[in-house]
């Protein structure tokens, strides 16, 4: 993240202020499993996004979702005011709460690139046993002209109209 140093420097510390507090202070059990993946300050230090991801049970990921982000919701005055104390900064930022879709599209992206790497080793093997359609080079090549014995120039006749100096 480019911009603010100082914004840069605000943005890690609540970052660890806000993580290390959803593991040891905030004794919600809907948080279980909360991750924050990253945190952007805004130049003027007003607003915090906080990135945030949840490691959830199989099948039941949306309703924790929803059950996560509600409590973080409640818990963001607790947050801020723990933030503000850390910071030491006359205005402590707003904090917002956004969930981190990056992980499930990193998820979905690797699964497209096994499927490729599947279909590119098959292909592989077919190729092992392949051959060529026709012959291998179908191109003719100068130096095999040369090696038949053949002149390079043309014994046809000059075209008609053409002067010696033409050709």
């Amino acid at each position: 993240m480019a911009g603010n140093p100082r914004a840069v420097r605000i943005a890690a510390l609540i970052q660890r202020v806000v993580a290390s507090a959803l593991e040891s202070q905030m004794h919600d059990k809907r948080l279980a499993g909360v991750t924050v993946t990253e945190v952007r300050v805004t130049n003027d230090l007003q607003i915090a996004k906080i990135y945030w991801t949840q490691l959830g049970r199989s099948g039941h990921e949306a309703g924790e979702r929803k059950r996560a982000q509600q409590a973080l919701r409640q818990a963001s005055g607790r947050l801020r005011t723990l933030v503000g104390a850390r910071a030491g900064l006359r205005l402590t930022p707003t904090l917002r709460f956004i969930y981190d879709e990056v992980p499930a599209e990193a998820t979905e992206i690797e699964d497209v690139l096994t499927a490729a790497r599947h279909r590119d080793e098959a292909m592989a093997k077919a190729r092992v046993n392949a051959s060529y359609a026709g012959d291998p080079d179908p191109y003719r090549h100068d130096d095999e002209e040369e090696a038949d014995g053949s002149d390079s120039v043309s014994d046809e006749p000059a075209a008609e109209g053409a002067d010696e100096t033409d050709r």
